[in-house]
């Protein structure tokens, strides 16, 4: 990344800071199986309402959506895919000012934490 990030405010995130081609920077699996998509996915291709996951000759379709929680508006990523259901908070969103670079940090329900990165 060759531009200064700043940091976004969490509790007023648009959903539309999310859309685009997340490539995955690093990750730490913790209880995730190594073997699912997740664990190898090298891409996230989220547009509204859609998403694509690819990594290691693999890939999967289906749905996500930003959820909140009710008591710190912290934002959730719903993935719908058609082999598995999963949802991670959002823990860091990082922007150009001009926003033609980003980098996200996902904590999922199992456990693994992921860097991704735009462009």
């Amino acid at each position: 990344m060759s531009q200064v990030l700043f940091d976004v405010n969490l509790q007023q995130l648009p959903d539309e800071f999310l859309t685009g081609v997340w490539r995955v920077a690093s990750r730490v699996l913790n209880q995730t199986d190594p073997a699912s998509l997740m664990a190898c996915a090298e891409q996230l291709a989220l547009q509204p309402g859609r998403v694509r996951i690819e990594g290691l000759g693999q890939s999967d379709q289906g749905s996500w959506m930003v959820q909140r929680d009710e008591l710190l508006n912290r934002p959730y990523l719903t993935l719908e895919l058609d082999s598995e259901q999963t949802r991670a908070l959002v823990t860091r969103l990082r922007r150009s000012r001009t926003g033609s670079e980003s980098q996200l940090n996902l904590y999922f329900q199992s456990g693994m934490e992921m860097q991704l990165t735009q462009p």
